[in-house]
């Protein structure tokens, strides 16, 4: 679909930069702070969540809708802060162009000029395969529809980052939610910053234990599941 969509690049409240679909009023992130965002959801009540419940000598990391790879790159930011190791597979159906992905400019807007090189790898890493990306951060790139995911308990947490329900409904479904069920090994954990009712109910019938937890900047709440022990 993202495809065939006129696609704009604007700055967010924090100073970070994001992909804009005018034609549908959605955006890769938040408009009020793509960074704080990806902390907020992902790497605080994420990451460090799942960090604090038990300890990994690799934490398997599955991420849906690898996108510009802001995601990705904190989260090997953090894995080099903590000395963790991180497996990391990043899905995606419409890749980002890599120039579109380096106009993006994260490294500069975290004050961290230095790592521009490491983000371009993320990038220019080959699809379809593992890449060691630094000593700590292993990545796989998938091009794949979500509904076609076929891991069974493989990760111990999944960013789920797909558009919106609002845009894509069919994202957000309980067919979906089975699959990252499915995906997760037991005791494993997925966020997103969505926080419908629908979708809670869907995470629920495929037997996740659902949470609300506040949300980032601009979003009242987000949803942490877990599937059970």
């Amino acid at each position: 679909m993202e495809d065939k969509i006129r696609r704009e690049i604007i700055t967010t409240a924090d100073g970070s930069k994001t992909i804009h679909l005018p034609e549908l009023n959605e955006q890769y992130h938040s408009k009020h702070g793509a960074i704080n965002e990806a902390k907020h959801v992902f790497i605080k009540s994420g990451l460090y969540h799942t960090l604090d419940i038990r300890s990994f000598n690799t934490i398997d990391i599955l991420e849906i809708g690898f996108g510009t790879g802001l995601n990705a790159f904190i989260t090997l930011l953090e894995g080099e802060k903590i000395n963790q190791l991180i497996n990391y597979v990043g899905v995606e159906a419409y890749p980002v162009a890599i120039e579109e992905a380096l106009y993006m400019g994260y490294p500069e807007v975290l004050s961290i000029k230095e790592k521009e090189s490491v983000f371009e790898d993320l990038h220019q890493s080959i699809w379809e395969q593992a890449e060691k990306i630094t000593t700590n951060f292993v990545l796989t790139k998938r091009r794949q529809f979500f509904i076609d995911i076929e891991d069974k308990n493989s990760f111990d947490l999944i960013y789920f980052d797909a558009f919106g329900a609002r845009v894509q409904p069919e994202l957000w479904t309980s067919a979906i939610f089975e699959k990252m069920y499915e995906a997760l090994k037991k005791g494993g954990v997925l966020v997103t910053y969505a926080a419908k009712g629908s979708v809670r109910r869907a995470m629920q019938e495929v037997g996740f234990i659902v949470e609300r937890l506040p949300g980032p900047p601009g979003k009242r709440e987000m949803l942490r599941a877990t599937k059970p022990e």
